[in-house]
């Protein structure tokens, strides 16, 4: 059986650029796309069937049937040849998602919805399912699909791995490079071992970035190998981590980072980052949680 790409809608704008780059991710990756609407006001009591002194096409079932049947006509027109499913699962976005995520390779949302009366597919919702979510969680935005390299940011975490090899993969669907982006400050660089010679003084930012590079160069070993494919340009950033992808991602197609990574003192690259990204970044966001946490 086929991999399967599902994308929430809610008939916002953002939520049918969802629609464009899923029916596109589906197509890379020969698999099935489906089109969820989280139907919450069933479980409100709210009236759904048309009112008998309206018309008979009104009603929130019927509204809710045309969104849908709108988001796979939009889906049709740029990937003709993926098979389409639709589904309306009565509850609130994040749970149904969330449940949804279980049996899927990649989820996509829009960075913020209609919110109120149609759908609650609020800007929140993608934070949230990028946390919560059992996949890979794709968040765009209602700009056209960008023609530049994938970043990927690297922070040589165990956490931080998958999205590491989440940027390969898509490089490799997509045919594009990759540039892997590790930044730094003196705050966030591991504290050396005690049984690590230590480092003078005078040269301690040169043997601090010396130690950066090799961690990039570990946290990248083999993945060329696997995808011979993919060029890679590697670039290592004395700054902030936060500056450093916001400024990468406007060059950038696809902005790839972990949900979390080097915790406490030792990193910068924690949840506060991948949250960030998801605000201000100026491409689409994939945020990829690390393997001992995605099931």
């Amino acid at each position: 059986m086929s991999g399967l790409v599902v994308v929430g809608v809610d008939g916002s704008a953002s939520s049918l650029a969802a629609v464009e780059a899923a029916a596109r991710e589906a197509r890379w990756r020969g698999a099935r796309l489906r089109i969820v609407h989280a139907f919450i006001w069933p479980a409100m009591y709210v009236p759904l069937d048309p009112s008998p002194l309206g018309p008979p096409e009104g009603g929130l079932r019927n509204m809710v049937e045309r969104l849908l049947v709108e988001a796979e006509e939009h889906a049709r027109t740029v990937a003709s040849e993926v098979d389409v499913s639709r589904a309306v699962v009565t509850g609130e976005p994040l749970t149904v998602l969330e449940a949804q995520s279980r049996a899927a390779e990649l989820v996509v949302v829009g960075s913020r919805g209609m919110g109120g009366f149609v759908g609650l597919m609020l800007g929140s919702t993608a934070v949230h399912l990028a946390a919560h979510g059992r996949c890979p969680v794709l968040v765009v935005r209602e700009q056209g699909q960008g023609t530049g390299p994938i970043v990927v940011g690297v922070d040589g975490s165990s956490a931080g791995a998958g999205a590491v090899d989440f940027a390969f993969a898509e490089a490799t669907l997509r045919g594009v490079d990759i540039v892997a982006l590790h930044a730094w400050t003196t705050w966030n660089a591991p504290i050396p071992a005690p049984q690590d010679e230590a480092i003078p003084y005078a040269n301690e930012l040169e043997a601090l970035a010396a130690r950066e590079e090799r961690l990039l160069s570990q946290a990248l070993a083999g993945h060329q190998e696997t995808y011979p494919g993919v060029r890679v340009k590697r670039e290592v950033f004395h700054g902030g981590t936060r500056e450093a992808l916001i400024e990468a991602s406007r060059t950038a197609q696809l902005l790839v980072v972990g949900a979390r990574g080097r915790g406490g003192f030792a990193g910068l690259l924690l949840g506060s980052v991948s949250q960030a990204m998801l605000h201000h970044a100026h491409c689409p966001v994939a945020v990829v949680r690390g393997a001992a946490n995605s099931r």
